[in-house]
């Protein structure tokens, strides 16, 4: 099919996503675990741009590009396809969250490419068509296409919106290290850990009220992820000894870790803070979308 348009770029970011907590509710029978989390995304991700070509390629560079392939198995190219796969465009990603690190990098690239090729062909799907065809692609893809803040259950495919957030920043530091998420929920598994009701999180009306709310949550794969990468109790206390930082804890299956901050000045200085100090660690700040921050971001 010839390509498109004026050849000209769309450019799109995959905002990384964080879970602010998460409960391991239940194992199914099938070895699947029953989740209640929120999902948030803040104003940190990877930047995709894509333009017509008459087949389809993918060129990935940034920081974090190494550890990403570029051929058939990269979810931005499945992505592609499941949404059409008679048609052609180049992509360029560029990977500047790290990978395999609990902020669902590939998922965001994936739900990016999906929302800028749905523009790029003209193809005038909706979200919830997008989302549909975002579930063939892995749990947290879903929850992506809107980068809006979301109440998770099920094992990840049962998504309700979420109570708008308050505005508000974080720190995202990561120590360098990939966790395998599998690896996590089998030592989830093998320390036999007490499951917990779900317990959606209610309006929060200022950062301090939503750190306070989040304080009685927890991660719950945070000590079996520790187990297997140590670096990351260290980030947790590095992030809660930051000026201002009103709650920390790891996000996802790790290894990357979040402080939460009521003010840009406090995040954006705690950020530089952590990379002075660590300069082997990834360290970024930026606002939680969907609420007042989020909204000027967007």
């Amino acid at each position: 099919m010839p390509p498109s348009g004026d050849g000209a770029w769309r450019i799109g970011t995959a905002w990384a996503k964080l879970n602010l907590y998460l409960h391991v509710t239940a194992i199914r029978p099938d070895g699947y675990h029953e989740l209640d989390s929120l999902f948030a995304f803040a104003g940190i991700g990877d930047r995709l741009a894509v333009r017509p070509a008459d087949r389809l390629t993918l060129i990935v560079d940034g920081p974090f590009a190494p550890a990403v392939p570029a051929d058939g198995d990269n979810l931005v190219l499945r992505a592609a396809r499941a949404l059409d796969g008679h048609r052609g465009a180049e992509i360029r990603l560029t990977k500047n969250l790290p990978v395999a690190s609990g902020i669902g990098g590939g998922s965001a690239d994936a739900a990016a490419a999906l929302r800028a090729l749905n523009g790029l062909w003209q193809l005038g799907l909706t979200d919830a068509v997008l989302e549909r065809i975002a579930a063939g692609l892995g749990a947290d893809v879903p929850a992506c296409v809107a980068s809006r803040p979301v109440q998770v259950s099920g094992i990840g495919e049962v998504l309700v919106p979420a109570a708008p957030l308050p505005a508000c920043w974080v720190v995202l530091a990561n120590p360098g290290v990939a966790v395998s998420t599998p690896a996590v929920f089998r030592r989830f598994d093998a320390d036999a850990r007490s499951f917990r009701l779900a317990a959606p999180l209610g309006g929060c009306a200022t950062a301090a009220e939503l750190a306070a709310a989040l304080a009685q949550r927890a991660n719950d794969l945070e000590p079996s992820a520790a187990s297997l990468a140590p670096e990351i109790p260290a980030v947790v206390e590095a992030l809660a000894g930051l000026p201002g930082c009103l709650l920390a804890r790891m996000s996802g299956s790790g290894a990357t870790c979040f402080g939460l901050f009521g003010h840009e000045a406090a995040a954006a200085a705690g950020a530089a803070a952590l990379a002075a100090r660590h300069p082997y660690w990834w360290a970024a700040s930026g606002p939680l979308l969907g609420g007042e921050a989020g909204d000027a971001v967007l």
